[in-house]
C-alpha cells in the first residue's frame, strides 16, 4: 500500500526519528501517529518505508505479507 502527498515534505534531519513515540514538529500534535502505525504493521510482518524530500512531498509504502 502506497500513501503519498505532495505537501511540504519531511526534513533529512527528522526522517531518522519519525517513528519515535512523541517525537512531532507541530505544536499541538501528539507525535504518536506514526510510532503507532509503525508498530502496527511491524506486529503483522510487514514493513514501512519513507520518502521524503522537502518541497517534493512525502510517500509512505507499506508491505505485508501474503498469507
Amino acid at each position: 500500500m502506497v500513501v503519498e502527498d505532495q505537501g511540504v515534505g519531511i526534513s533529512e534531519e527528522h526522517l531518522d526519528r519519525i517513528f519515535q513515540p512523541f517525537f512531532t514538529t507541530k505544536p499541538q500534535g501528539t507525535g504518536l501517529g506514526l510510532a503507532i502505525t509503525h508498530q502496527i504493521v511491524k506486529d503483522h510482518g510487514g514493513g514501512i518505508k519513507v520518502d521524503s524530500k522537502l518541497g517534493n512531498g512525502t510517500r509512505v509504502s507499506m508491505s505485508f505479507p501474503t498469507l
